[in-house]
């Protein structure tokens, strides 16, 4: 019965997508507003509803948010959102003071929102946040951060961890900051002109040749034999290359402020993984990487740890190498330990052209959305029609917005993370069909939570 439903869910989906490609016009010019909803996990308060509350298994309102909206970030464990009047609000986590609240604010008011304090003269235009930083780009370009972390991704100078309020980030202050994405324990920062910077720990080739030449091992060489990647061997393996991981932090090199990747001329926007320069925003020692896509010439770069094949490429060097596609990618975002790319698949589609999702990587929850070999990019069949717009990848599961302003989700139903009722892991991308009749205009995944930017 349920797949009969799903089937169904799906054709219906796929024909309000062709009716609305067919009389649709596109369009740009300042971003739409809209109201916050949050769904998944919220242990820290990351969804916004204040305690007792439980998790939110389906989309649900954010109280005391202004209401009018323009974006919103999700960090591991809290929450950023921007107002029509570029003003930062802030819900979640707030032991690195990653909300700007102080470190001191009452831990029972930690999950409503309220306004980030020490940016009353900058007009905020964007927001970006890991487990333990938050970030806000003013639209002059300035790059502000408050937050704590040891790893040196404040990029305030040597030494400094920690910012109980916004503070700039002065060595960017002559560039116009146009991105700015947090790993794991490193963060970099696109420029208006195509210039990227890099800080905070650099092993692994994290931060591209900043980082150490040197190559992490495989479990399988870790182990020093094949075995199976889900027998019990290879789980111990990869927990102790974690364990060893994050006993060797103290001794990682750190870059305290950022500097230019060199061997990035020009870049369009990134994202970035916890180990790796795949560039994802997601936070668990176990994943830290960074991709750099270059969508004119269809070149997408990755560095760092391939753990789980999270790369899309086999680990070498320390520093950026070409993932093999047969696609143009447009975006690209990643989390623990698996990766999204859009890409532009034909130019025959009702509408010019059609887009696809690539997905490779850890694949225990099903969040890669597909069957076949995980560590080598392949598309998701299941979305082949609805013209995705854009991906957020979460810990273990995954998050889509299509053209026609749908949410799809897949992976691990734990918590509610994929807004469907109920805590059943998906195999394949779902509808979220509690949305239908509203507009979504953004999605942003956390580690275990998810927002949305819903159209007034």
């Amino acid at each position: 019965m349920r797949s009969l439903l799903l089937h169904r869910t799906r054709a219906f989906a796929s024909r309000r997508l062709l009716s609305a490609l067919a009389g649709a016009g596109g369009g740009s010019g300042a971003p739409r507003a809209g109201s916050v909803y949050g769904f998944g996990d919220n242990s820290h308060g990351a969804v916004g509803q204040p305690p007792p509350a439980a998790d939110a298994y389906v989309p649900t309102p954010v109280p005391f948010l202004p209401p009018s909206m323009s974006a919103v970030a999700a960090g591991h464990y809290h929450s950023l959102a921007v107002s029509s009047a570029g003003e930062v609000w802030a819900w979640g986590r707030n032991d690195e003071g990653q909300l700007g609240r102080g470190l001191h604010s009452p831990r029972n008011t930690w999950s409503n929102p309220e306004q980030v304090r020490g940016l009353d003269n900058v007009q905020v235009r964007a927001v970006s946040a890991s487990g333990v930083v938050s970030a806000a780009i003013g639209s002059d370009g300035s790059l502000w951060v408050w937050g704590r972390s040891k790893r040196g991704q404040l990029g305030l100078g040597k030494d400094i961890v920690e910012a109980a309020v916004p503070s700039r980030v002065e060595a960017l202050a002559s560039y116009d900051i146009v991105k700015v994405s947090f790993g794991w324990g490193h963060a970099m920062a696109l420029t208006k002109d195509g210039k990227l910077f890099g800080w905070g720990y650099s092993e692994n080739g994290r931060l591209g040749e900043m980082g150490q030449i040197t190559r992490a091992p495989s479990a399988e060489e870790y182990l020093g034999k094949t075995v199976d990647k889900y027998s019990s061997l290879m789980l111990e393996a990869v927990e102790k290359m974690v364990e060893e991981k994050i006993q060797s932090e103290d001794n990682m090199p750190i870059i305290w402020e950022p500097s230019i990747v060199h061997e990035v001329i020009r870049l369009e926007p990134f994202c970035l993984g916890l180990w790796r320069i795949l560039t994802f925003k997601f936070m668990t020692p176990t994943a830290s990487h960074v991709f750099c896509n270059f969508p004119a010439d269809g070149v997408l770069l990755s560095g760092g740890d391939s753990t789980y094949g999270q790369l899309g490429r086999k680990a070498g060097l320390s520093k950026l190498l070409p993932v093999d596609i047969s696609y143009k990618p447009f975006s690209v975002s990643a989390s623990v330990g698996h990766s999204l790319a859009l890409c532009h698949t034909s130019t025959e589609g009702p509408d010019g052209v059609e887009t696809g999702i690539l997905s490779w990587g850890w694949n225990c929850s099903s969040q890669l959305g597909r069957p076949g070999q995980e560590d080598v990019p392949a598309m998701i069949d299941c979305l082949s029609g609805e013209r995705p717009l854009s991906a957020s990848a979460g810990r273990v599961h995954s998050v889509a917005l299509t053209s026609n302003r749908e949410v799809w989700t897949w992976g691990s139903g734990r918590s509610g993370r994929l807004g469907l009722g109920s805590s059943i892991d998906e195999a394949e991308p779902c509808l979220v069909d509690t949305l239908e009749g509203v507009e979504v205009l953004q999605v942003a995944a956390g580690m275990d939570h998810n927002l949305l930017l819903v159209a007034e």
